[in-house]
């Protein structure tokens, strides 16, 4: 058994099930998410994969993460056995990250082993593409509006534009570890897509929508799509899959947003800078993806 943590916003759990589920297949074994987490989580919306996704989500009880802990199960314990100092002490079947870029290790986890981490990387579940994307095939049909804009979607060359501000410019703590994607990076984005494509049309999503109108300068096209709101927010990620091409944030919303879209001719461009401080993320972007 394969029990993977989940927590995080919704692009954050897509990654934690990705790589579970990948590894679960090619250890021939079952999966089980742990989302005991969220009993004392606050942000976002709470465990949405089940919600939002058509996808075998077996839940993990205390029974199943004993089995596979033994006395490393207790929630207390596992808090402290996830920080790097107290990693000698670890059983071989709690598998931990050891940093953010790809980490080879996880293929030789055993059959039977709990995964902690955010494990965001295609190349973790690289091997089983068809699956994952089977597997998040968005459960609900959309509604008459959602509808008719995927319509306006599939008559135009249609481009996905996400600004993501929301926390990372209200919160100081995640900004300084976000940071925000400067305007000069999406007109940099822009100007790419408007050479590589004909008659292109900009699809707007943001959490700040007003911001959005009131700063963004493209002369093509546009529209923007600021009524899915709470809850209805994953619709976003549905419309934006459903576009041609994309410009992501540095954010896993938009970059699942972007790699659910299967088309190999896609263009997706995706900032350059992840992370405020600058930190590498050389296994985050695919490589057929382009960087500014």
């Amino acid at each position: 058994m394969i029990i993977s943590n989940i927590l995080g916003g919704l692009g954050n759990q897509m990654f934690q099930y990705a790589a579970g589920r990948a590894l679960s297949l090619s250890n021939h074994t079952e999966l089980c998410l742990d989302i005991s987490g969220f009993e004392s989580y606050k942000l976002h919306h709470g465990f949405l994969l089940n919600q939002v996704f058509s996808l075998p989500a077996n839940i993990a009880s205390k029974r199943d993460i004993r089995k596979v802990l033994g006395w490393q199960a207790s929630p207390k314990l596992r808090r402290v056995l996830f920080h790097p100092r107290f990693s000698w002490l670890r059983s071989k079947r709690m598998v931990v990250e050891p940093h953010f870029n790809f980490w080879s290790g996880l293929g030789a986890a055993p059959s039977d082993c709990y995964l902690y981490g955010y494990w965001q990387s295609e190349k973790y579940f690289a091997d089983h593409t068809d699956t994952i994307r089977a597997d998040f095939a968005f459960a609900r049909p959309l509604d008459e509006r959602n509808r008719q804009i995927v319509e306006m979607m599939r008559q135009s060359n249609a481009v996905s534009l996400h600004i993501r501000r929301g926390d990372y410019a209200s919160d100081p703590r995640t900004l300084s570890t976000h940071g925000l994607c400067p305007l000069e990076y999406y007109r940099a984005a822009v100007k790419i897509v408007a050479d590589r494509v004909a008659s292109p049309s900009f699809f707007i999503f943001s959490d700040d929508i007003a911001w959005a109108k009131e700063n963004l300068e493209i002369s093509m096209p546009c529209h923007f799509i600021g009524h899915n709101q709470g809850a209805e927010s994953c619709r976003d990620m549905q419309l934006m899959s459903q576009c041609r091409h994309h410009i992501i944030a540095n954010s896993s919303f938009s970059w699942w947003g972007a790699w659910l879209n299967p088309d190999p001719q896609k263009i997706v461009i995706a900032p350059r800078k992840w992370f405020a401080d600058g930190k590498a993320v050389e296994d985050l972007i695919p490589e057929n993806w382009l960087q500014i």
